[in-house]
C-alpha cells in the first residue's frame, strides 16, 4: 500500500463516500507544518487549496482521518473562509465548526459541537456566531472574543469549560489567504468542483450535502460580467510568478506592491467553431474586454482558433477593436495554451470564450477562465467556469 497517508485516506473516501473523495481530488496540495493540526483549506489566488501537516495527519486513526477530510470538504462547500471578513475571527472560526461538526462520523475528541455551548444543532454558521458574540461587541477582530452563551462541560480529555479549549479542528490560519478572492468568483470555483465531483459519484450526493449542493449547482443568476472582472482583478493581483502557477512560488523575487504595479497582460482565445457563433455573445464579450483594457494599465492579445490559431490581434486601451472572425471546423483547445507559452512576458492569465468541446491541456499552466456557452462543457477539470448567459 502506498505509505503516503493521504492518499490512502483519500483512496478511501473515493470507496466509501465518493462524493468527498472526488472533491479532495480536485484541491490543489500542498505539505507543510501547521501547528498540530493535521490538514486545513483555503481559497488562495482563486484557487482552492488542502493543506496537510503529514505527522500530524498520520497520527489520526483510519476514521478520523475521514472525517478531517468530511469536515474541510463542508467548510469549503459553505464558503466559511470566504465569510469570515469584518467578524471577530477567533468566534467565527468557532461557529463554523459548530455548524458542520454535527452529523460527521468518529470525529476526535476535540472537535466543537454546539451542545458544550448549550446550542441546538443544525444552526447556520452566522446564527452559533450571533450566541458567540455579545451585542456590540467591538474588540479586536482577531482576537479571542468570547461571547456569554452558556457553555457546558465537556467531559472530555482536557475536560473543563469549553472556553477554555475550544480549538478548531482544523488550522483556519490559512483562511486569511481567502482574502484575496471575491466571494462570487469563489463560489463559480466551488461550483465548478462540486459538479465535477458529482460527475464522478454517478451523479450520488450524500444526504447530508445534498440541500448545499443543490444550491450551488442552481443558484440565482450572477451577472457573467461580475464575475468577468472578479477574474481579471484576481489575475492582476497576482501576476505570472503566483499561487495560480502549478508550482507555487509565493512571492518568489518581487513583492506583491510590486507585482500589483505591473501591466496586466492577458490571453483571450475565442473559439470561432459553429457552435459559439452568436453576434450578440461575441459583441458583449468584446465590449466588455475593452471597458476592462481601457479602465487600467492592460495588454490584451486575442487568439481566434478553431483546430488551429487562425488568427492573432492586440490591443491596449480604449483604441482597440476585437474583431468577429467566423471560422466554424473541430475545435482543439490546447494551440491557445501553447501559444501562451511563448509569449514574452509571459499572460497573468488565459480567458477562453468556447462551448469546451475538444482537447484540452492535461494540466494547468496558466491561471484560466473558461467562458462556456449556455449549453456548454467544462474541457478539463481545472480553472475557473462561468457560463455566459446573453
Amino acid at each position: 500500500m502506498n505509505s503516503n497517508p493521504l492518499e490512502n485516506a483519500v483512496v478511501r473516501l473515493l470507496r466509501e463516500r465518493p462524493f468527498y473523495g472526488h472533491f479532495i481530488l480536485n484541491l490543489r496540495r500542498e505539505q507543510r507544518p501547521l501547528n498540530g493540526k493535521g490538514a486545513g483549506i483555503t481559497v488562495r489566488d482563486g484557487i482552492p487549496f488542502l493543506t496537510v501537516d503529514p505527522a500530524s495527519f498520520a497520527a489520526l486513526t483510519a476514521p478520523q482521518q475521514r472525517a478531517l477530510l468530511e469536515h474541510l470538504v463542508k467548510h469549503l462547500l459553505h464558503l466559511h473562509p470566504l465569510r469570515r471578513k469584518g467578524r471577530n475571527q477567533h468566534d467565527w472560526d468557532v461557529a463554523c465548526d459548530l455548524a458542520i461538526n454535527p452529523g460527521i462520523a468518529d470525529l476526535p475528541e476535540e472537535a466543537l459541537l454546539p451542545e458544550y455551548y448549550g446550542a441546538e444543532d443544525g444552526l447556520a454558521a452566522e446564527e452559533y456566531y450571533e450566541q458567540l458574540v455579545p451585542p456590540f461587541d467591538t474588540g479586536n477582530l482577531a482576537g479571542s472574543g468570547y461571547g456569554d452563551a452558556e457553555r457546558e462541560e465537556r467531559g472530555a480529555a482536557g475536560a473543563g469549560n469549553a472556553a477554555d479549549s475550544d480549538t478548531t479542528l482544523d488550522s483556519h490560519d490559512l483562511w486569511s489567504d481567502a482574502d484575496s478572492t471575491p466571494l462570487a468568483l469563489a463560489e463559480e470555483t466551488v461550483r465548478a468542483i462540486a459538479r465535477d465531483s458529482l460527475r464522478g459519484s454517478d451523479g450520488e450526493t450524500p444526504a447530508e450535502l445534498r440541500q448545499i449542493v443543490d444550491a450551488l449547482l442552481h443558484p440565482s443568476p450572477l451577472p457573467w460580467r461580475q464575475i468577468l472582472r472578479q477574474f481579471i482583478a484576481t489575475a492582476g493581483r497576482t501576476g505570472r510568478k503566483s499561487s495560480w502557477m502549478r508550482e507555487h512560488r509565493r512571492f518568489e523575487h518581487t513583492t506583491p506592491g510590486i507585482r500589483k504595479r505591473r501591466r496586466l497582460n492577458l490571453l483571450v482565445g475565442i473559439d470561432v467553431s459553429d457552435s459559439t457563433n452568436s453576434a450578440e455573445m461575441r459583441e458583449a464579450f468584446a465590449r466588455e474586454l475593452l471597458q476592462i483594457a481601457s479602465g487600467r494599465d492592460a495588454t490584451i492579445t486575442v487568439l481566434y482558433a478553431n483546430s488551429r490559431i487562425q488568427q492573432v490581434s492586440s490591443f491596449s486601451g480604449v483604441p482597440g477593436i476585437v474583431e468577429r472572425y467566423d471560422g466554424g471546423g473541430f475545435t482543439d483547445l490546447r494551440p491557445v495554451f501553447d501559444y501562451a507559452k511563448t509569449m514574452h512576458p509571459l499572460p497573468a492569465a488565459v480567458i477562453y470564450l468556447t462551448d469546451g468541446v475538444g482537447p484540452a491541456p492535461g494540466k494547468m499552466e496558466f491561471p484560466t477562465l473558461w467562458v462556456l456557452t449556455a449549453a456548454g462543457e467544462k474541457p478539463a477539470p481545472w480553472g475557473v467556469e462561468l457560463r455566459m448567459e446573453i
